[in-house]
Formats: C-alpha cells, sequence, structure tokens
C-alpha cells in the first residue's frame, strides 16, 4: 500500500488517537455504510498534484463527502509537508475543481487556477464540494431537499477535521487551518466560523457580504423577496435550483459562438455568454451593478468583449456547472441577507479575517460585513481598476478566479496572508 493510502486507512481506522482528529460522531458518520472512502490523484502542473476522497455518510444517494488536496509531493503519494493550510468553498454553479483547479475541469478551462498558485507558494490547499454538487443531469436526486446550510456546515467540519488529521499523519503541523471560501462559499465559511470554528486559526472571504448595510436597504427587501420565494417552492416540493442555463450558455458559446442564442433570439451565443456574465446585475442585482466579469461596453451599454478574464475560461466556467444546486441552501442564504434567520451572528467571529473582494462584484459592499466581526486582525482589500463612475466596467465577481491579471492582483496578497496567519 502507498504511503497515503496506508496514512488514510490509519486515518479513518484510528483518528480518535490524534489531538486534531474528528469527534467521534463525525468519524462514525463518515465510515458509516459500507466502504469508508475512495481516494484518486491527478497530475496539475510541475510538482502539483490533485487528490480527491470521498467519504460515506450515510445512505442517501448523495450521502457522500468529497474533499479535495492540493500539494506539492516529494514523491508519488507522498505529499511535502507544510507549515500552512487553507480550506476552500466553492461558490455556486460551480465545485472545488470548476471554482480552484479549473484546469482539471471538463472542459478544462485556461485559467491556472488559484489552488495550485497557492500550493506552489507552500500553502496546503483543501476544499469539499456540497452534496448537490454529486449528481449528474439523469442522476437521483431525491435526497436534494435536505441539502440545506447545516448538512453543508456538518460536511464543512467533518472535512476540516480529515484534513487536520491527514495533515498530522503525513507529518504536516497538526494545527487548525484557515478555512476560505468564494461567493456563497465565503458566506458558508462566515456561518461556520460564527457557529463553531473549532478547526479554524481564520477566514478568508472572497467577495460577499454576509450582513447587508443599512444603506442597502434595497438589496436586504430583494433578498427577502428571493427567500420567501424559496420557501414557497420548497412546500410545493421543488428541490432543484437547476444549472442548465449556465451549462447550455458555456457550452453553446464554445461550440457554436457565432449562431444565434436560444436563450437570448437577439443575441448570438457569444453575445449571451458575454451579457449574462457582464451584465449579471439585470437578473442577479446583488450589487446594482454587480457582474460575474468585467465587461467592455460599447456606446449603448452592450458587452462587446471580456476585460479580464478570457472568453475561453469563462465559457468552461459555465458549461462545467453542476447539473444540480440546492434550493434549500439558497433559501438559507437569502434569509441570512434578510436577517430572519436564527443562526449566529458575525460577533462571534473572532479569529483573522481576510476580505478579498471584486470592485464589480460585491466589493465595497462585503466591507460592512468585515467590520462586524469581533477580531481585532482584519484586512480587507477591493480590487479595482476605476474609480467609482467606473464600477460597471471593473473587476468582476469570477474574475477574482479567472481574470489573465488575478494572480497578481487578488492572489498574491491572499498568500501573503495565508502565510502570516
Amino acid at each position: 500500500m502507498s504511503r497515503l493510502g496506508l496514512a488514510i486507512a490509519v486515518l479513518v481506522a484510528c483518528t480518535s488517537a490524534f489531538a486534531a482528529s474528528p469527534t467521534r460522531s463525525e468519524a462514525e458518520q463518515l465510515a458509516s455504510a459500507g466502504s469508508p472512502f475512495a481516494v484518486t490523484r491527478e497530475h496539475v502542473t510541475a510538482d502539483i498534484y490533485h487528490y480527491q476522497f470521498e467519504l460515506r455518510a450515510g445512505s442517501t444517494p448523495n450521502a457522500r463527502v468529497r474533499i479535495h488536496r492540493v500539494v506539492r509531493e516529494l514523491s508519488p503519494w507522498r505529499p511535502r509537508p507544510t507549515s500552512h493550510a487553507v480550506m476552500l468553498l466553492h461558490g455556486d454553479f460551480a465545485n472545488f475543481v470548476t471554482n480552484f483547479v479549473s484546469a482539471l475541469g471538463h472542459p478544462a478551462s485556461p485559467a491556472p487556477g488559484l489552488a495550485p498558485y497557492l500550493a506552489s507558494r507552500g500553502i496546503d490547499a483543501w476544499g469539499v464540494d456540497r452534496r448537490w454538487t454529486l449528481p449528474t443531469a439523469e442522476g437521483d436526486i431525491s435526497d436534494l431537499g435536505g441539502m440545506g446550510m447545516d448538512q453543508a456546515l456538518g460536511d464543512t467540519a467533518a472535512a476540516l477535521a480529515f484534513a487536520r488529521a491527514a495533515r498530522t499523519v503525513t507529518g504536516h503541523a497538526p494545527g487548525r487551518i484557515v478555512l476560505g471560501g468564494f461567493s456563497h462559499g465565503a458566506q458558508l465559511a462566515y456561518a461556520y466560523a460564527a457557529a463553531d470554528g473549532r478547526h479554524v486559526s481564520a477566514i478568508a472571504a472572497l467577495d460577499i457580504y454576509y450582513d447587508i448595510a443599512p444603506e442597502d436597504a434595497d438589496l436586504q427587501a430583494l433578498a427577502c423577496a428571493n427567500a420567501a420565494a424559496e420557501r414557497e417552492a420548497l412546500a410545493e416540493g421543488i428541490t432543484d435550483s437547476s444549472n442548465s442555463f449556465f451549462i447550455t450558455a458555456g457550452e453553446l458559446a464554445r461550440s457554436a459562438p457565432d449562431a444565434p442564442s436560444p436563450l437570448f433570439p437577439s443575441y448570438t451565443n457569444r453575445g449571451a455568454l458575454l451579457g449574462t456574465a457582464g451584465l449579471t446585475y439585470l437578473f442577479s442585482p446583488y450589487t446594482p451593478l454587480y457582474h460575474l466579469i468585467a465587461p467592455i461596453l460599447d456606446a449603448e451599454g452592450n458587452v462587446t468583449a471580456a476585460r479580464e478574464s478570457s472568453e475561453d475560461s469563462v465559457s468552461a466556467w459555465f458549461a462545467s456547472a453542476p447539473p444540480h444546486q440546492s434550493l434549500r441552501e439558497a433559501a438559507d442564504f437569502d434569509e441570512i441577507w434578510c436577517g430572519t434567520s436564527q443562526r449566529p451572528g458575525l460577533a462571534n467571529i473572532r479569529v483573522p479575517l481576510f476580505y478579498l473582494g471584486a470592485a464589480g462584484g460585491f466589493g465595497d459592499h462585503g466591507l460592512y460585513s468585515a467590520a462586524r466581526v469581533s477580531s481585532k486582525d482584519v484586512t480587507t482589500l477591493v480590487v479595482r481598476r476605476f474609480g467609482p463612475e467606473r464600477v460597471a466596467e471593473d473587476f468582476g465577481h469570477g474574475d477574482l478566479l479567472y481574470a489573465a491579471d488575478a494572480p497578481a492582483l487578488a492572489w498574491q496578497p491572499l498568500a501573503e496572508w495565508l502565510l502570516r496567519h
């Protein structure tokens, strides 16, 4: 058996022997329902490899916790020891790979990926997929209705415990690790740190708000309306917030960019992709001019090209989306923004915080949440190209992950902060 395979066998069988191990209930949950885990390994670049662990967590069709690790190796199946580690939580219409190791996605993206970047700088990059990412388009989604924030928080705790124990048995530092997240993954990171946080040394929130500022009352009202509509749909038995729109937009932009779009008949498939990504506020106004990627606009306000991220990386991001997404999780997130959730608040967070925003995404609107934690160690950075008069064209939400200049403008400051925490 390989060194890592032996380490995982020891981890599963003897996890309670380690000070950094999961609690007994977590270990029992992960080891239930037959074979406790499966592991795969694939090359990313240079000496960096991606490991994927899939642990059983029950008997329902998608009762699995899928954990990822991107790390440099000393030799095959032998991770290079590091003193720093982060657990990254993905955003909507994505999973860990498509957000953070997108070169391994289907289709593959030309974007180099945040996780390999961090690994190359001596940071052990982990992640966990939410369960709604697991079923295929025709897969069994009978358990999708239970995939809310409570389940996601439990899986996050299990993944953090697994990562800490795995680092211990493979010669790494046994301490707590940083919990990071992008978009709704960052909202989940806030929620975990506020409610529990026992495995977490710090949090890194990429472009999100948790509490909405009083001056953004219209954004809060929108969240309340969305939460009410989502709860009504759930009561009617609807559980799937399908990602078919994103998948179709991405696939057609790649296969037939100049053909008329079935999504927006007055546009080509390329135009539909650019409009969706560059004028996102027209259907998802999380901020007044919120957009997924920075657009180049003509005199009429139409998107003519992508300013920061390549169209190849944007179309791959869309096309590689998981087919399903949990409506219950969306309702849980919106209730937090609405202010009607009973979950613990940001004042419970006392660990260091790094907020990294995009001027054309959540951007400055996320600073209010960062100011409401109890931590005395708070760092904020909003990546911007222009002044406030050009927010509509500025660095977009997804540009933090896919832009050509993301490594210099966003990833390097994040890595430097992680190496200090």
